[in-house]
């Protein structure tokens, strides 16, 4: 992997892990559909460390409510009154939202995984998820805010992310749809989305660096691309994540549906043409 196609790949990591367009099918599809090769662990190992660099992007933006968070769940435990502020539960909410996915992975690890170079697959999960927004804009009421979290939320919501981990589908467009149909409001929902990336990204990235670190050869060949693709891909995190809330206040996701409608036929038909 070249350093360009590096910082390629973190820029598209960037603006779509928190669109709900699928980063996990652009990282997978864009290299495929520009003729990119690179070995299986090496695009895994990638792909799960440069989303480190969108987690930067989601502490750099987020970093007041997270900090908030921190003291509410730690000030809760001190005092023996784990659920005392609103910041205490939501909190917990994220922990709680983030435990289906967890499972899901854990059972069906291996199934998952497989599907990853199913091109035509990822790209038909594309336009299925599409329809799922579709369904989220149709009958989410959109009358709920972030204060008005509960517990029966973060539970369908994390039912709602554990799809997400079949490629094609996007967290944030899994827990957006969920959120959607729970009423919230589009930048209530996002913000939520969001803030339950912390986690997944956080595990997820544990587990490529145990697989990196028992590597010497991989991580001496990876060093400068990831450190470029995690540079790109935390700025333009970042910035996709300021720009989407503030985008959500006002339109809704039907743009979103078009693209993923769009870029999963164009898919299908490379895959059909290549044979």
């Amino acid at each position: 992997m070249s350093i360009l196609q590096a910082i390629v790949l973190g820029l598209v990591q960037g603006l779509t892990e928190f669109l709900p367009i699928s980063s996990t099918a652009h990282l997978i599809l864009v290299p495929w559909l520009l003729g990119w090769t690179f070995t299986t662990q090496e695009a895994f190992v990638f792909d799960v460390l440069v989303q480190w660099g969108t987690l930067v992007g989601v502490f750099a933006y987020f970093w007041k409510d997270i900090w908030a968070i921190a003291r509410g769940v730690l000030g809760g435990l001190a005092r023996g009154r784990p659920f005392d502020t609103f910041e205490a539960r939501l909190g917990w909410w994220v922990v709680l939202a983030t435990i289906p996915a967890v499972v899901v992975g854990l059972l069906f690890k291996e199934k998952i995984t497989g599907l990853f170079s199913a091109y035509a697959a990822v790209a038909a999960m594309m336009m299925v998820a599409a329809v799922l927004l579709i369904i989220a804009e149709r009958f989410g009421r959109r009358t709920r805010k972030t204060d008005d979290l509960n517990t029966t939320d973060a539970i369908v919501v994390g039912v709602w992310q554990a799809l997400a981990l079949f490629p094609g589908v996007s967290r944030s467009s899994a827990t957006m749809t969920g959120g959607m149909l729970r009423h919230l409001e589009r930048s209530a929902a996002a913000r939520f989305s969001f803030l339950m990336s912390i986690p997944a990204l956080l595990g997820a990235g544990v587990v490529a660096i145990k697989d990196l670190l028992g590597n010497t050869a991989l991580l001496s060949s990876l060093a400068l691309p990831l450190a470029a693709g995690f540079i790109a891909a935390a700025i333009s995190g970042y910035l996709c994540i300021r720009w989407l809330l503030g985008y959500l206040q006002r339109r809704s996701l039907n743009v979103f549906v078009l693209y993923r409608l769009a870029f999963g036929a164009l898919c299908l038909i490379v895959a059909w043409a290549r044979g």
